[in-house]
């Protein structure tokens, strides 16, 4: 079956007291909005369509740029619901399909839950998905008759017989194409807000003979965020899950409360995690390594049986090979690094690759960055660098090369050579303690000068 995505992304949300677009607000690294869109994917919809509002335009940027084919859809005004989704109706004239409409505001629905939606509309001509709500509050109700639904009641709509229903409506809805925005033409706005509602399609549909139905999810999934307060709440729910999914899949955490992940972060079973690690957007963790304590990951690759940490930070861009070992305050951006190789403390590599073997001395660094350009640093296979060695970039290390302590390395190092690029070593005999007198001196009559 043809399925198209329609994701409600038009609202200004002015509990969130803030510039951005609701639904740009971000979720473990990710805006909401592509959480919904997300979902949304994994049905594999040939037509996706956001219909943006306020903030139109960052709105479609951070939407086309999770999926470059996804259509935008402008609502210019807010007249509810229905009016929100007729708003991509010319995009999906002549669709043939089916079409369900989200929201970008909501960002936890479940793939299989939207798979339990598309299986029901094999039965169904509408199909809408409900929630048993611990407090139903001001939710709009859905009045069932066995497995069929009769209609869907606002609350403020509602009396105290329907207000009593706990069988709360999520917004979410699934039908053909053509028969929802042939509904939704017939929607008014004889209500007590003065809004054409989406879910008044229900009763048109009964009306005209139309079977409707509802599926049940999790309170959890239907999750709405409107306020800071409610945007805290979603991201822990998220590192909830996404910690839960991690332990199921053979992950070992110390302290899996202090564990953040990105909505993309991927681990391999095996791997052990400790406690106070944060995964940024675009990492990926292979099985068997071991990520240390207090340790920052951001757009990187890690093999397997790596060790990174404790205090370590992966910037974009980085490749860690099986058996790397990254030890605390090493810092690494844009390096590939070969198997077995070994960065253990105090260290910076950027824009470099380092070869199989290879020891990185502590307080190295690559000095990539001449003010104006970043430069590469090229490090061999079996390589020693000395402690406090400096690689002024660009700059080649041949294999089997070593790097003398101290060095400030400016010229490229044949394979097997030992460089030395430090100032010859002067001792002056008795002028340590001719300088401290000198000081104190002068220490002695500033002082006397203050009192």
């Amino acid at each position: 079956m043809n399925i198209a995505l329609i994701i409600l992304a038009a609202g200004k949300g002015t509990r969130m007291k803030s510039d951005l677009p609701k639904v740009l607000h971000p979720i473990a690294g990710a805006p909401m909005l592509v959480h919904a869109m997300r979902a949304g994917a994994t049905l594999t919809p040939d037509r996706t369509v956001i219909v943006a509002g306020h903030g139109a335009e960052a709105v479609s940027a951070a939407a086309t740029d999770y999926d470059p084919d996804a259509t935008i859809a402008l609502q210019t005004e807010q007249l509810g619901t229905a009016h929100a989704v007729a708003q991509a109706a010319p995009a999906l004239a002549g669709h043939e399909g089916d079409s369900i409409v989200l929201y970008g505001d909501t960002p936890f629905i479940r793939p299989e839950t939207l798979e339990r939606m598309v299986d029901a509309r094999q039965n169904h001509d509408i199909v809408v998905l409900g929630f048993s709500a611990a407090d139903p509050g001001r939710y709009g109700r859905l009045v069932m008759q066995g497995d069929a639904l009769e209609r869907i009641v606002e609350y403020k709509d509602a009396d105290e017989a329907t207000r009593a229903i706990d069988f709360c409506n999520s917004g979410v809805i699934a039908a053909k194409s053509s028969v929802l925005f042939d509904l939704i033409e017939a929607v008014g706005n004889n209500n007590a807000s003065g809004e054409y509602y989406l879910t008044d399609i229900i009763g048109i549909a009964r009306a005209r003979g139309l079977s409707a139905t509802a599926v049940a999810c999790d309170e959890a999934e239907t999750l709405g965020v409107n306020s800071r307060a409610e945007l805290a709440q979603a991201e822990t729910l998220f590192q909830a899950r996404a910690r839960k999914e991690a332990f199921e899949n053979g992950v070992t955490f110390y302290a899996p409360d202090s564990v953040y992940f990105a909505f993309d972060t991927m681990i391999g079973p095996g791997t052990l995690i400790e406690q106070n690690v944060v995964f940024s957007v675009g990492v990926t963790v292979e099985n068997d390594a071991q990520i240390r304590a207090f340790s920052h990951l951001e757009g990187c690759h890690v093999s397997r049986g790596a060790v990174v940490g404790p205090y370590a930070r992966l910037r974009p861009g980085t490749e860690l090979a099986e058996n790397v070992k990254i030890g605390n305050f090493v810092e690494i951006k844009n390096a590939v690094l070969d198997e077995g190789a070994k960065i253990n403390h105090l260290s910076y590599i950027g824009d470099a690759h380092v070869g199989t073997e290879t020891n990185v001395g502590a307080g190295t660094v690559t000095c990539n960055f001449d003010g104006v350009m970043k430069h590469h640093t090229e490090i061999g296979a079996r390589v020693f660098i000395g402690s406090d060695t400096m690689l002024v970039a660009p700059v080649t290390i041949g294999d089997d090369a070593m790097t003398a302590s101290g060095s400030v390395i400016t010229e490229d190092v044949p394979k097997g050579a030992l460089a030395l690029g430090r100032a010859k070593q002067v001792n002056k005999p008795g002028l340590a303690v001719k300088l401290f007198e000198i000081l104190k001196f002068k220490k002695q009559k500033r002082d006397e000068g203050v009192a």
